[in-house]
């Protein structure tokens, strides 16, 4: 009975320590989701303002945005950007965003993001033509987006890709929401219209537009990193709370049982007391 009351007490002590891990996992990624959401509104300003320049800049004649079609018919090929968890404990986060482009893969250079995420694609025997680890901190995405965008640059300058498309995950409604854009070339359907005013430009316009086109590139790697950061910590957050509900119950269900085997040992015990006595009584 001492060794049965033994070994519950150590099984209740390795579950809280358990659980003030978890507990510590969920504070740790509830303060990155945190931070990331708030800078997603800062990357979100800067995008749109590069945008308007662009729109300035081409002005009312701007060149007719390629449709889907002609997107899906272009002779180089196709590059898909798709950004997975860092870490583990996140649940089926990298699962789902892979699922999501389970059909292009076959035809598709894969560039990838996040260690986790490559494990998995691993596993699936997918090979990335390039990969890259998701920053663990927010303020290291701005560098990891010019490791991303200089990679992009060279599959081009190789002719490799005619088409890039930018995969990543959101959370919405309370679980991650995949969403798929178009990279390159710039969807200028996603530009706001022009201003009433050309601005007076010193550059001519091509060198302009280039310049602009990748500071608005890089922002909206930046935005898409934040948004998959912010999502695998709300993932992990969630993946955390689900574990330390079973933590609870868990502990629950051993504190009960050392309360029934305390109160055995202590009838046991005064039983063998009253026992004790009466053999003592008789024998007088």
């Amino acid at each position: 009975m001492t060794e049965r009351l033994a070994d519950v007490s150590a099984r209740i002590d390795s579950i809280r320590q358990l659980g003030a891990v978890v507990n510590a996992m969920k504070g740790i990624a509830a303060a990155r989701a945190n931070t990331a959401r708030d800078e997603i509104e800062a990357v979100n300003s800067y995008a749109a303002t590069i945008a308007a320049a662009i729109s300035d800049a081409l002005g009312p004649a701007r060149p007719t945005p390629p449709t889907e079609t002609s997107r899906g018919q272009a002779d180089g090929g196709i590059g898909l950007l798709v950004f997975c968890a860092e870490q583990g404990f996140a649940g089926a986060f990298s699962e789902r965003v892979l699922d999501s482009v389970k059909d292009d893969l076959s035809t598709a250079n894969l560039f990838l993001i996040g260690t986790r995420g490559l494990s998995i694609a691993a596993a699936r025997g997918l090979h990335p033509v390039w990969s890259a680890p998701m920053s663990s901190h927010t303020p290291g995405i701005p560098k990891l987006a010019d490791t991303i965008t200089k990679a992009i640059y060279r599959a081009l300058g190789e002719g490799h890709l005619e088409r890039i498309d930018m995969i990543h995950a959101v959370w919405a409604s309370g679980q991650p929401q995949v969403v798929r854009r178009v990279l390159l070339p710039v969807d200028l359907s996603d530009l706001p219209p022009p201003g009433a005013t050309r601005p007076l430009t010193q550059l001519p316009t091509d060198t302009l537009i280039n310049s602009l086109s990748g500071d608005y590139l890089h922002a909206l790697v930046c935005k898409a990193a934040l948004h998959a950061f912010a999502a695998e910590n709300e993932a992990r957050m969630e993946a955390m709370s689900a574990a330390a509900s079973q933590i609870t119950r868990e502990l629950g269900h051993f504190e009960a049982t050392l309360r029934r085997v305390r109160q055995e040992a202590i009838t046991a015990e005064i039983i063998e007391l009253g026992t004790g006595a009466a053999s003592a009584t008789d024998s007088r």
